[in-house]
C-alpha cells in the first residue's frame, strides 16, 4: 500500500494527541478532506456517562459546520499497530457525505497505512440518503 503524505501524518498525531478519553485510554484521531480539498480534524471526546463523540464524528461535524456536505477522503489513526475502524454509527455517518469515490484510509499510530476502503467495503448494502425520497 502506498504511503500516506507526512503532512496528513502530523496532523493526525496532532489530533489524536488532543483527544480526550480519560476512561477508555485509547485515543483516536481523524482527518476529513472535504470535495473542496479542505481538511478538518477531529479526535475523541468522552464523558462519564460512555455516550462520547467519536473522532470521525468530530471531524465531519467541523467539515459540516465549514458549510461542505460532501467528503473525499477520510483517515483514522488510533493508539497501536491495529486496525482502528469506525465504528457503525460512524460508519453510517460517512456514508451520508461519501459517495462511490470516497475513500477511507486506516493507519496505525505512527501513520503507516494499514487498509483503505470504500464506501462500499466499508458498510456494504448501506441505508442512505436515497432510501428515504419518496416516489410520487
Amino acid at each position: 500500500m502506498s504511503d500516506i503524505d507526512p503532512s496528513v501524518v502530523g496532523a493526525l498525531i496532532a489530533a489524536r494527541g488532543n483527544a480526550y478519553a480519560p476512561y477508555s485510554r485509547h485515543p483516536v484521531g481523524a482527518m476529513v478532506e472535504s470535495e473542496s480539498g479542505a481538511r478538518y480534524f477531529g479526535a475523541n471526546v468522552e464523558v462519564a456517562h460512555y455516550k462520547g463523540l467519536c473522532a470521525e464524528a468530530s471531524a465531519i461535524a467541523a467539515m459540516v459546520s465549514a458549510g461542505e456536505r460532501r467528503l473525499r477522503h477520510v483517515y483514522v489513526i488510533g493508539p497501536g499497530e491495529h486496525l482502528c475502524t469506525p465504528c457503525g454509527d460512524c460508519r453510517q455517518r460517512i456514508r451520508e457525505f461519501a459517495d462511490a469515490a470516497t475513500r477511507i484510509h486506516v493507519v496505525d499510530a505512527e501513520g503507516r497505512l494499514l487498509k483503505r476502503y470504500t464506501m462500499e467495503e466499508l458498510l456494504p448494502d448501506a441505508f442512505g440518503p436515497e432510501n428515504l425520497k419518496l416516489t410520487p
